[in-house]
């Protein structure tokens, strides 16, 4: 059974902690030594199958013109403010200077040539968009081979170009395009150092002691260390998106810790009750690493469930993160064991805050820390003082209290509050924030700025036709024709035809920026009306590609899937919820509270984002669309986090409900039990996704606002408000089970009647069962009152 095996392998790691502590050492030392033998560096590649991008991307690929490679720009203008390209001066010297120094790079297939185009009479190089209209800016267009031929060296070497020529050159040099956002590294380091010195701090106020806060962070940090190498060699043998190491950072960060904060609680509390600290670590690893390993299992098969998206970046930027997860289930009910019996009798020593109290003296140790020490149900938590348990959860029990008594206004306020908070998503636009929306400091930014200033925004998003005319010599005189008539598009460049296979590439530049509404409007009317009409009904065949359609696409893809991923996260969230408390009802408000709660961080995510509503306190320097892929990790990662709290939460109600059977009590004491280790366990995961929220890439601030937001909602309006009131509402029905569907349904591990419960027993030290529903997440068979 799992109590069991988690019970023998947590109190073999105390008992021999050093031996599992350098176990943890040699994993970290061979996982970064393979990460730096064999891993890759994170690449993105924002494409997927049966899309129409892709099928463009293919038959650039059979012409072999190199246009569906990636691409850069290195946009110039000179230095001194009264001189122009048309100039014969120094300036038109240098642009020329600069075309030779880029085509000589390694893997670059060719550039535009603005100062050729210059060169020849006319003004063919402002009509092909190499040079603006005042001759003030001009564009070289680098081409490059496939991402796979790629790496980061690339960039690395484009970027070390640009650095020494601006020191030589009277020119103003800026560089963007997909390269950089190919091989960019991601934003993380000093994110990750906030965010684990405000957890440390929370877990200094919650013990009152340097040793059991320090605890959890090296936990934390050895984990992250063996998980983001593990992640590092996976993209070694295929693309990891430049995201995941970022996510994988953030989330296990807040799973670590906050899975750390429950078996180190534990410990604590029977450290005080004078369990011997090896026994003591058992018995919290066989109690609490229960719920650790329900939850951490919950995410990793609710991030996996991406792959419904049939976004392959997606999919592997799951199972990346997903890798860290895991990572820090095994590290809290292994390392963190072995932690508790190196420190011994110190955890129970007196903190610089208070000092954790023995059998029957009430704990000192601030606020949050009273609650991690008081109040727990379980045979043993019970057999602590009356006045120990009770006074520091009176508060708590007082509003909640009020809650029940008051549950109509109370369950409609929240509801209101939380629909009210909901209702931006109905605005909801996704799409990839592009180089407008990074950071002025950022080269990619300026060049883009200068980009849309010389030569329109549409020019920073051009979008590549291929068409196969199929032996049809009139179809691309048509479709030309057709294209350069839409409305949505600026200009074209020369149509390129290969020779040996007819293929025919179009370069258009819309009027609208990549990430405008428009622009997608562009993308599919130009698809479904403009090439079908072109091209009639013979065998030619068009697509629209480049990176701006194939971005416009995939956030199309997951937008389409994301009903179906939320239909299977809440179909096996309302099976497990219905397995472990045998209610219909209890599940199916939960899954619609979820929803709620889920739906409020949607809704401040756009305020915010797309409305730019605070912005600016978290350094959002323009508006942005929902990064597409987003709302689908957000939800599945939110579905396993909050099943955590609401498994923790509702079996101290159901335990306290079939010890009483008084459901108004058991909502009081089941609530008010477990109020303020839920509220200490969510400031960390809040202080830790919001150190994320300053980073400068607008997907990371996506991502750190987004996971802060829900669990901030989720663990006080939702679980101290709607649970109490909707549950008050319900009454004894909240445990109503249909007979027939009670003698379906498994009994065991997972249900509740074949608890795998007899942790205490095995110990030797009491002969009595603790289930300990508050942290296994199983309901106990009822107790008597006294015992």
């Amino acid at each position: 059974m799992l109590s069991k095996a988690l019970l023998r392998l947590g109190g073999g790691a105390a008992r021999h902690p050093w031996r599992v502590i350098a176990a943890w050492l040699i994993a970290a030392t061979l996982a970064v030594l393979a990460a730096i033998a064999f891993g890759g560096r994170t690449a993105d590649s924002m494409t997927a199958p049966g899309l129409d991008s892709q099928r463009a991307a293919e038959l650039i690929e059979r012409a072999g013109t190199g246009q569906e490679g990636m691409t850069a720009q290195v946009v110039v203008t000179p230095l001194d403010g009264g001189a122009t390209f048309f100039d014969q001066g120094s300036a038109r010297t240098a642009l020329t200077r600069l075309e030779t120094e880029v085509k000589r790079l390694p893997h670059v297939l060719g550039t535009s040539d603005p100062a050729g185009a210059l060169d020849a009479p006319g003004d063919s190089a402002v009509r092909g968009g190499l040079v603006s209209a005042d001759g003030r800016i001009a564009v070289v267009r680098v081409q490059y081979p496939d991402q796979s031929r790629l790496s980061a060296e690339d960039l690395d070497a484009l970027v070390e170009l640009g650095d020494r020529l601006r020191a030589e050159l009277p020119l103003r040099i800026e560089m963007g395009g997909n390269l950089f956002y190919a091989f960019s590294d991601p934003d993380g380091g000093v994110s990750e150092l906030i965010g684990l010195v405000a957890a440390a701090a929370i877990l200094f106020l919650a013990f009152g002691s340097l040793v059991a806060a320090a605890l959890p962070i090296g936990m934390a940090v050895f984990g992250l260390t063996v998980g983001v190498a593990t992640m590092t060699v996976l993209a070694g043998v295929t693309d990891v998106p430049t995201f995941a190491p970022v996510l994988g950072s953030m989330v296990g960060l807040g799973v670590g810790i906050d899975y750390a904060l429950f078996v180190l609680a534990r410990h604590r509390e029977y450290l005080a009750l004078g369990l011997d600290p090896h026994e003591a670590a058992g018995r919290a690893v066989a109690t609490a690493g229960r719920p650790v390993v329900f939850a951490g299992g919950t995410v990793v098969v609710s991030i996996l469930g991406l792959a419904v998206a049939n976004v392959p970046f997606m999919t592997v930027g799951g199972l990346a993160v997903s890798i860290v997860v895991l990572t820090m289930v095994v590290a809290s009910v292994t390392l963190l064991p072995a932690f508790l019996g190196a420190a011994g009798a110190r955890l129970a020593r007196t903190g610089r805050i208070g000092r954790i109290s023995q059998i029957g003296r009430i704990s000192r140790i601030g606020r949050i820390g009273r609650a991690l020490h008081a109040g727990k149900p379980g045979r043993l938590a019970r057999r602590r003082d009356t006045v120990a348990g009770a006074a520091p959860a009176a508060g708590w029990r007082r509003w909640i209290g009020h809650v029940s008594r008051h549950p109509v206004p109370y369950a409609v306020g929240a509801a209101g509050l939380l629909l009210t908070a909901t209702l931006p998503v109905l605005g909801l636009r996704v799409g990839l924030p592009d180089d407008g929306s990074q950071p002025h400091d950022r080269t990619q930014r300026r060049a883009y700025d200068l980009v849309a200033e010389g030569f329109g925004p549409g020019t920073n998003g051009p979008l590549v036709i291929a068409a196969d005319p199929a032996g049809d010599p009139g179809v691309l005189d048509r479709l030309v024709g057709a294209v350069a008539a839409d409305p949505g598009i600026a200009s074209a460049a020369p149509t390129h035809i290969d020779q040996a296979t007819g293929i025919a590439t179009l370069v258009v530049f819309p009027t609208t920026s990549p990430q405008d509404k428009a622009t997608a409007d562009t993308i599919a009317r130009l698809r479904t009306g403009v090439l079908p009409t072109a091209i009639g009904h013979g065998p030619a065949r068009a697509h629209v590609g480049g990176a701006t359609a194939s971005l416009s696409d995939v956030g199309q893809r997951t937008s389409q899937r994301l009903p179906v991923l939320v239909a299977t996260v809440l179909a096996m969230s309302f099976l497990l919820l219905m397995l472990v408390f045998r209610s219909i009802l209890v599940p199916l408000k939960a899954v619609l509270l979820n929803l709620l709660s889920i739906g409020a961080a949607y809704g401040i995510m756009v305020a915010v984002f797309q409305w730019g509503w605070g912005g600016s306190l978290i350094g959002l320097e323009a508006t942005v669309p929902i990064v597409s892929f987003i709302p689908m990790f957000l939800f599945a990662i939110l579905f396993g986090l909050s099943m955590d709290y609401e498994v923790f939460l509702l079996s101290r109600v159901r335990e306290e409900y079939l010890r009483t059977g008084d459901n108004g009590k058991a909502i009081v004491e089941g609530v008010s039990g477990t109020a303020r280790i839920i509220t200490s366990a969510a400031l960390i995961m809040v202080a830790v996704f919001l150190s994320f929220a300053v980073a400068d890439d607008p997907s990371t601030k996506m991502f750190g606002l987004g996971l802060a937001t829900a669990i901030f909602i989720d663990a006080t309006v939702v679980r101290m408000v709607l649970v109490p009131a909707t549950m008050t509402l319900l009454g004894r029905t909240n445990w109503w089970l249909p007979r027939w569907l009670d003698r379906m349904l498994p009994r065991g591990p997972v249900g509740t009647d074949g608890a795998d419960a007899d942790t205490d027993t095995d110990a030797n030290t009491d002969t009595d069962t603790d289930t300990d529903a508050e942290s296994t997440g199983e309901t106990p068979r009822p107790w008597p009152v006294d015992h």
